[in-house]
């Protein structure tokens, strides 16, 4: 279940990040198809809490940057590791894949920081980006750092919906994947959520945190070269937990 209200803020937040410029009330209620009554409610609220503002005059609604400053309090919270854009920039040019830092969030795998490959034909991997943990290398990363109790609470509710011919439909085949992965070193993506796209996962932990870390790209350019993927993923990560004091 979904709230509108809160759907209708993410959204003008999006809106914003995309346009990169203010915009009137009429703009909004234009692009969005809400009514007008409705959209000025919500912008007088959020100019009311002083998270719109209008930098000039009757110029239109824009964020205000206490957005900036409650994201930077939020993440002093928990921060992203430190060093890991680093890490998967040097992901990148080694491998020419897209490469993704992952945490569990629910029943899904959120992509927190990413850098995608500069092919042409990549694997597309905004941050905010969220994959089923049953479904793909980087969720079965994650599930195989949870207690047997909580992974088995997580498939019992899944749904195992076939995206494709190489699927697995039940929290059985879920469960003897992770565990040939983990005999294996690795995770492994083969076109099972998003066809023709593949790719090598690894878990670790940063302090008291759990993350995986993905590097992955097309079928035709990844799917030979999975073993030597996960070579490069598992020497560099080893390299950053070394440096930064995480623990695998």
């Amino acid at each position: 279940m979904s709230i509108k209200q809160v759907g209708n803020v993410l959204d003008l937040l999006e809106y914003f990040a995309a346009r990169q410029r203010p915009a009137s009330l009429a703009e909004i209620a234009r692009h969005f198809g809400w009514p007008r009554s409705s959209t000025f409610n919500l912008l007088l609220t959020l100019t009311n809490r002083g998270f719109l503002y209008e930098p000039r005059a009757r110029a239109g609604y824009y964020p205000a940057p206490v957005w900036a400053e409650l994201i930077t309090q939020i993440e002093r919270g928990q921060p992203i590791p430190h060093g890991m854009r680093a890490l998967l920039d040097l992901l990148v040019r080694e491998t020419g894949e897209t490469a993704v830092l992952a945490a569990a969030s629910g029943a899904y795998a959120l992509f927190i920081e990413t850098v995608e490959s500069p092919s042409a034909v990549r694997y597309a991997a905004p941050v905010g980006k969220r994959v089923p943990l049953h479904v793909t290398a980087t969720g079965r990363a994650l599930l195989s750092q949870m207690s047997a109790n909580d992974r088995a609470a997580i498939l019992e509710k899944a749904a195992y919906e076939k995206y494709t011919d190489t699927t697995r439909v039940s929290a059985a085949q879920v469960e003897a994947e992770i565990a040939a992965s983990v005999q294996r070193g690795w995770f492994e993506g083969n076109a099972e959520y998003t066809q023709d796209l593949g790719g090598v996962a690894m878990p670790f932990a940063f302090g008291e945190r759990r993350y995986a870390l993905l590097v992955a790209g097309p079928m035709f350019r990844v799917a030979s070269r999975l073993p030597e993927l996960a070579r490069v993923l598992r020497e560099r990560l080893a390299e950053y937990l070394t440096e930064e004091g995480g623990s695998d």
